[in-house]
């Protein structure tokens, strides 16, 4: 599979005894050559010389054209391949400016920089890369949640360049702006690294603390430059203006070199049948586990190798299949794998992210955490386990090997999932399809209601200042006025309660953090997202650290706090369950197509973790079910939704006690193949699926956005429906199963337990849907992107 000159190590490990069957197609890149130009000459010589000393030589040309946009008072985008040098870009041409003010200002206080990552790894990395240039100035510091006290107050004063993230924009700089005054009064550059990330609700939370940004920085007599890069962005011009409100110049072009790489598409097998020869329904073998063998082996082989997986649990769980698969044929190298992942304490992060820089640690598996641009050089392979949620992230990942300038692999291992599946058998719809589209809104109106708050309490919002905000802003404004959060009075409107304006919204949609402590020790272990841990740390559930497992004995939603104990060894895991009802409360757009309707409106979304099944590890066998009592959540936000006429439906079924486990097939299907169109994942979107609704009062299957508001994802799938709808039946009527497996309409996170399914049934509507809206025989390109092809390296 790989050719010669790619790694026979590679070989030997990929198609070992029965192993070779399980690739389902391989993708040669081939190497790149690089176009350099001379360094420019407004460039200061020292930042010269010290970046030429990581570079080796001249910079690449697309280097050169970003930072000459950059120094002519450009905000311009970067959008280049992982590894290309995007940091020089923005590095070459701050660092000269801040320098240059620096010298000629009569207290040596020059102009400031601002760098924003979406991760602290990141912004530590890139942290430590600019004190390594060996630069007298600029004083340069991360500003993070980790950042003491006394050292916060030495940043202010003193740091030029200051290292840090949306979420300490929000919560610390800008409601304390006249601690920062002097900074952001000489603010000339701000730094968006990693662009795609800004994405959905985090993405359009982003775009608000930027233009809160913006006004202050107006307010102090400054108007900044924007500077932002990203290694794959369908379309970043758009993107980045979205995101910062401002006009951007684009840089696309990659004109770096790079090595070749292999990328293969990997199927597991089926589980073996067990004692009555079944073989469950047509499972497959977990992504993880197939991903721990190919971990262990691949480290065995002397081949530094980073496996991607999709949650905190599968880091820890493959780390440990890799450990045990290695600790027979050589200890000291089992201890050379590791795991890492969100929720480990700052100083257990930067450790195992300087023993990966070093070459200590051989193997890590890790979620997204490490999919950024933290500097790992000499990584040999990435194993994707599980497809990580948009083809921009994918690229992003498998773009970590081959750091050396030698040949690099990639495998992208699959779940028993309808995307996954879809893809290892569609290579044309990952290879022949650019990355999608980065969608934020940033006019949503429940994103945008904190933060048009948060503006009041930093400086009393103006009429002007309606403008910066977006069209919807005035709308919202009032709304505060009516609700008594903003008080109007002649020269603008002001906050009127004493708390923190900042503190009404989180970032990142969690709601904050659930410490997981143990009980004996008082030890805290980590946390998870408190939007989740109803689901993921209620009473009885199973929760691994670092490799050991722990039962949860206690939650406590209201002091934010799981209680623990050790459990070595309980044998079973668990997984909740969940019921929940949709309330359409404003139809946006209906379109009818025979016997079917298309509709996109606003929602609510009543839903419960209600108990959790405990199942026995291997196998799957349920155990046991345990009853729950937890608190009602409620979601407001958008949902694309399309019925069908009950009579033809029953036609298409032949009786109609089919009709409940055909919709919800249907539902769980076009889930799992919605970020095909989107830069979402299927944790992104919820559903739901009744013969009978009573806003619609006909046969329904919702899928809505999975955040207060709404993201876009839905809108987006409304948009493209039968693109959508088209490549669902496809992957349906792929699959080799007869009864419905996770590779076509099981799903993960159903609180059903993927009861009722009729795989056949669905297949029957989805042939409907299909005809109806003028889409058979037509499959489209369902990532809908510009570019033909990513770059990876």
């Amino acid at each position: 599979m790989v050719p010669d000159g790619h790694g026979p190590r590679w070989r030997e490990v990929l198609e070992a005894g029965v192993r070779g069957d399980r690739v389902r197609h391989v993708e040669h890149l081939p190497a790149r050559p690089g176009d350099r130009l001379p360094w420019p000459g407004w460039a200061d010589p020292e930042v010269v010389a010290a970046l030429e000393r990581g570079t080796g030589g001249l910079p690449w040309r697309h280097q050169v054209r970003a930072a000459d946009a950059v120094h002519a008072g450009r905000s311009t985008v970067l959008s280049a391949g992982t590894a290309s040098g995007k940091s020089l870009a923005f590095q070459l041409p701050v660092l000269t400016a801040l320098r240059a003010t620096a010298r000629t200002s009569p207290n040596g206080k020059g102009a400031t920089a601002l760098y924003l990552s979406p991760t602290k790894a990141l912004a530590a990395d890139q942290d430590d890369r600019l004190r390594a240039l060996g630069l007298d100035a600029p004083l340069t510091s991360t500003y993070d949640g980790d950042t003491p006290p006394e050292v916060r107050r030495w940043i202010r004063e003193h740091a030029a360049l200051v290292l840090t993230n949306v979420d300490m924009l929000h919560r610390s700089v800008l409601p304390g702006h006249e601690r920062w005054a002097s900074f952001l009064r000489r603010l000339r550059f701000v730094v968006v690294d990693e662009l795609h990330t800004y994405r959905g609700v985090f993405g359009s939370h982003a775009a608000a603390v930027l233009r809160r940004l913006r006004r202050l920085a107006a307010r102090y007599g400054s108007d900044p430059v924007f500077v932002l890069a990203s290694a794959t962005v369908a379309d970043p011009a758009t993107t980045a203006r979205r995101l910062t409100g401002v006009d951007v110049h684009a840089v696309t072009e990659d004109a770096s070199a790079r090595p070749a790489v292999s990328v293969a598409l990997w199927e597991p097998p089926p589980r073996p049948a067990g004692p009555d020869g079944a073989t469950g329904r047509g499972e497959r073998r977990s992504a993880t586990a197939e991903a721990a063998d190919l971990l262990g082996d691949l480290v065995l082989e002397g081949v530094r190798t980073l496996a991607f997986v999709r949650s905190r649990t599968a880091a820890e769980s493959v780390a440990a299949g890799a450990r045990r698969r290695l600790s027979d044929v050589d200890p000291d190298l089992a201890g050379r794998v590791v795991a890492y992942r969100g929720g480990y304490l700052p100083e257990d992060r930067r450790a195992l992210e300087e023993g990966l820089r070093t070459g200590r640690v051989a193997g890590m598996a890790t979620t997204n955490a490490l999919e950024l641009g933290v500097d790992v050089a000499g990584l040999d392979a990435v194993l994707v386990a599980g497809w990580p949620g948009t083809r921009a992230s994918f690229w992003q990942q498998v773009g970590r090997a081959g750091r050396r300038g030698t040949p690099a692999l990639g495998v992208f291992v699959s779940r028993d999932d309808p995307l996954d599946t879809y893809l290892v058998h569609h290579p044309g719809a990952l290879f022949g399809a650019g990355v999608e589209a980065t969608v934020l809104d940033p006019d949503n109106a429940y994103v945008l209601a904190p933060h048009l708050a948060a503006a009041a309490q930093e400086l009393p919002l103006t009429e002007a200042d309606l403008e910066l905000f977006g069209p919807v802003a005035a709308d919202v404004v009032d709304l505060l006025v009516r609700r008594n959060t903003l008080r109007r009075r002649t020269n603008g409107w002001y906050w009127t309660r004493r708390e923190r304006a900042a503190d009404l919204t989180d970032l990142r949609g969690a709601g904050g953090s659930v410490r997981i402590v143990e009980g004996v020790t008082g030890r805290v272990l980590g946390t998870v997202e408190a939007g989740s841990a109803d689901s993921t740390v209620h009473e009885g559930a199973v929760h691994v650290h670092q490799g050991r497992t722990y039962l949860v004995d206690r939650l406590d939603l209201e002091e934010f706090l799981a209680v623990v104990h050790p459990e070595p060894d309980p044998g079973f895991t668990t997984h909740a369950r969940s019921s929940s009802d949709v309330r359409v409360l404003a139809v946006d757009s209906t379109v009818r197509h025979g016997p079917v309707r298309v509709a996109s409106g606003v929602v609510e979304v009543t839903s419960r973790v209600t108990g959790f099944l405990r199942r026995e590890v291997g196998s799957g066998v349920v155990l046991g079910e345990q009853p729950l009592d937890l608190p009602e959540r409620r979601l407001r936000t958008r949902s694309v939704w399309w019925t069908v006429e009950a009579d033809v439906a029953e036609a298409v079924l032949g009786d109609p006690a089919r009709l409940p486990g055909a919709l919800h097939a249907a539902e769980h299907a076009s889930i799992g193949l919605l970020p095909l169109l989107a830069t979402c994942d299927r944790w992104d979107l919820g559903g739901l699926s009744t013969a009978l609704h009573p806003d619609t009062e006909r046969p329904t299957v919702f899928v809505h956005d999975a955040v207060p508001g709404g993201a876009g994802f839905a809108d987006r799938g409304h948009a493209r429906f039968a693109q959508w709808l088209t490549a669902t039946r496809d992957a349906v009527r792929s699959c080799g199963c007869e009864d419905g497996c996770p590779a076509c309409v099981q799903s993960p996170k159903c609180g059903n337990g993927n009861e009722p399914l009729d795989k056949a049934g669905a297949l029957g509507l989805l042939d409907v849907l299909v005809e109806a809206v003028g889409a058979t025989g037509a499959t489209g390109d369902p990532g809908g992107a510009d570019d033909a092809h990513p770059s990876v390296a």
